[in-house]
């Protein structure tokens, strides 16, 4: 029986293949490829978890497939001869209100433990998401970031002092990753850089599922009627 594995890919802004012929990615389309499969070199790739797949995106461009014929499982993607494009969504609004996210949830995890975070940090995210929503401009927005790196580096020499720098800044740092500006840095990149700041001073794979699962859920939102 042939195997068929729901999973996520990104594409680049151009919604093409990253590869020579670098064909159109389309709903519906089919792609396959001959010969034995490897990894990382042949076969045609993505992964189970949004998470996961981020980490491998070249943009924001976000496609819902269906993996079949031969596969072969890694630790965090899947290699198949045979892959169905089901939807594409441009998921750049996603990923930055992701990001925020994951920097809320460790400040909030960081007032719980009566650690109340630097109030440049909540400011950051505020304006990331009004940014969003086009209430102010990238000028601003990098004041934002600049003012919440300060306070990344204030915790970072607070933490050292106490011997503690292996969990430097995180909750400062998800704040500053999750307000950069698209102008600057990409969506998936802060996505990325916020969710593993906010993960690093916690339980890391509770962190990461929830995470992932706060993801695929604001991916299967961008998912056109009927699938």
């Amino acid at each position: 029986m042939t195997e068929h594995i729901l999973a996520w890919y990104f594409l680049k802004e151009d919604r093409k293949l990253r590869y020579a012929p670098y064909t159109p990615v389309e709903p519906g389309q089919v792609l396959r490829v001959e010969g034995p499969l490897e990894l990382c070199r042949r076969g045609l790739h993505a992964s189970i978890r949004p998470l996961d797949a981020l980490r491998y995106a070249p943009g924001s461009i976000v496609c819902r497939v269906e993996m079949g014929g031969d596969i072969i499982h890694g630790d965090d993607k899947l290699c198949a001869s045979e892959r169905k494009t089901l939807w594409v969504a441009d998921a750049t609004n996603a990923l930055h209100e992701f990001a925020c996210l994951c920097a809320e949830r460790e400040l909030l995890r960081r007032r719980r433990a009566g650690r109340e975070p630097d109030k440049r940090c909540w400011a950051a995210i505020e304006a990331k998401r009004a940014w969003l929503r086009g209430e102010i401009d990238d000028k601003a927005l990098a004041a934002a970031v600049d003012a919440a790196w300060a306070a990344a580096y204030a915790a970072a020499a607070a933490y050292v002092a106490r011997a503690a720098a292996h969990a430097a800044a995180d909750a400062a740092a998800a704040a500053a990753y999750a307000a950069r500006a698209a102008a600057r840095d990409a969506a998936w990149d802060a996505a990325v850089d916020a969710a593993w700041a906010a993960a690093w001073d916690t339980a890391w794979d509770a962190a990461w599922a929830e995470q992932n699962a706060e993801l695929e859920r604001a991916l299967g939102e961008l998912a056109p009627k009927g699938n």
